[in-house]
């Protein structure tokens, strides 16, 4: 089968785009993180939205806290990963305000908050790796590089899973019934790959809303080590990787890729929920589907 209907991705902007890219269809824009820049020993990430008609590129939020990947809250506005401080935060894309949710779990504070998804219940469930510890611009981490579950109206934080060296990209099923999430524990340090580290896929049950089943392996990712992660309205699994983006059926049969070297992450947008925009550090670049988003 193939996914893509088109020969060749568009280029949307050239703009340093890295990280949790977030398509809003009232306004036909994308809003993502920009590529980190080293200022006095810790990084500085803007917010940055591009005008998908125009491609125009503007700053919605300077300096937003190391700001990683992002999600869609039910009021519209972003739920925004930061590194530093650690925290989830909601972000209004008009104003750039933003609030903090959740820095900490029973006390401890959180590591590097990186991919996050908000369930249709709007609850939001997020992987915190300790990147920031081996990036240098964290302190040693006071708890383990888990996946959590928040609740908005109770304030609670729960680890859902604990088993991952780095969790890093976040996903639900169409039907929400099962969890994805990647490990990337092959990339420690910068630029490093560990071959006998994690670089997969693993799939959880959701068993009653808030709990998750055993975790099973679903797709070991080659080359490098899987980053961002979606699904599409036919269940099958989207994951980066170093030559592109590759798809997996619900078994974790790779059934296509989308061969765009530098990708890191990527959402589905387009009136219809048929475009791939995929950041890849120095663009934006839209691969018109044969699939839509769930």
């Amino acid at each position: 089968m193939s996914i893509a209907t088109q020969a060749e991705p568009v280029l949307v902007a050239r703009t340093n785009a890295h990280e949790g890219p977030v398509y809003v269809p009232g306004e036909d824009a994308l809003y993502f993180t920009a590529l980190p820049e080293a200022h006095r020993g810790r990084p500085v990430v803007d917010i940055k939205r591009v005008a998908l008609e125009t491609g125009e590129v503007s700053v919605v939020r300077a300096d937003a806290g190391a700001a990683n990947g992002m999600a869609l809250a039910r009021d519209g506005r972003l739920v925004v990963c930061e590194q530093h401080p650690a925290a989830i935060s909601l972000v209004d894309p008009v104003t750039g305000r933003a609030e903090t949710l959740v820095d900490s779990w029973r006390g401890l504070r959180l590591n590097s908050p990186n991919d996050v998804v908000v369930k249709s219940d709007g609850t939001i469930w997020f992987t915190d790796p300790s990147y920031g510890h081996l990036q240098g611009f964290r302190p040693e981490p006071e708890v383990g590089d888990y996946v959590y579950r928040y609740e908005p109206t109770s304030g609670r934080l729960d680890v859902v899973a604990d088993s991952f060296d780095k969790p890093n990209g976040i996903a639900f099923s169409p039907d929400e019934s099962i969890l994805y999430v990647t490990d990337s524990g092959a990339n420690q340090e910068p630029g490093s790959y560990y071959v006998d580290r994690p670089h997969h896929v693993v799939a959880f049950d959701v068993l009653d809303g808030r709990r998750l089943g055993p975790g099973r392996l679903l797709a070991v990712t080659t080359p490098g080590f899987p980053d961002g992660l979606k699904v599409d309205s036919e269940g099958h699994v989207y994951a980066s990787a170093t030559s592109g983006v590759l798809v997996f059926d619900p078994r974790g049969e790779l059934v296509d890729e989308i061969a765009l070297p530098g990708t890191v992450n990527f959402t589905f947008g387009g009136p219809g929920r048929d475009v791939l925009y995929v950041t890849t550090d120095d663009a934006v670049w839209a691969v018109q589907l044969d699939a839509r988003g769930a």
